[in-house]
């Protein structure tokens, strides 16, 4: 079961407590304003800043 929207419409990064979004090959969120990517196991995401990776 993927990522349901209205879950996607409350998270945010714990970092900056901007939005994240879903990328697109599902592997992770990313947020727009710090490039953190949380990633997601078993449709779960992961939102610790110790698991986080920043992408460009």
């Amino acid at each position: 079961m993927p990522i349901s929207k209205e879950l996607l419409d409350i998270l945010v990064c714990p970092v900056c407590k901007e939005t994240v979004e879903l990328k697109p090959d599902g592997s992770g969120l990313k947020c727009v304003k710090c490039k953190r990517v949380y990633p997601v196991r078993d449709d779960i995401p992961i939102m610790l800043v110790d698991e986080a990776t920043v992408e460009d």
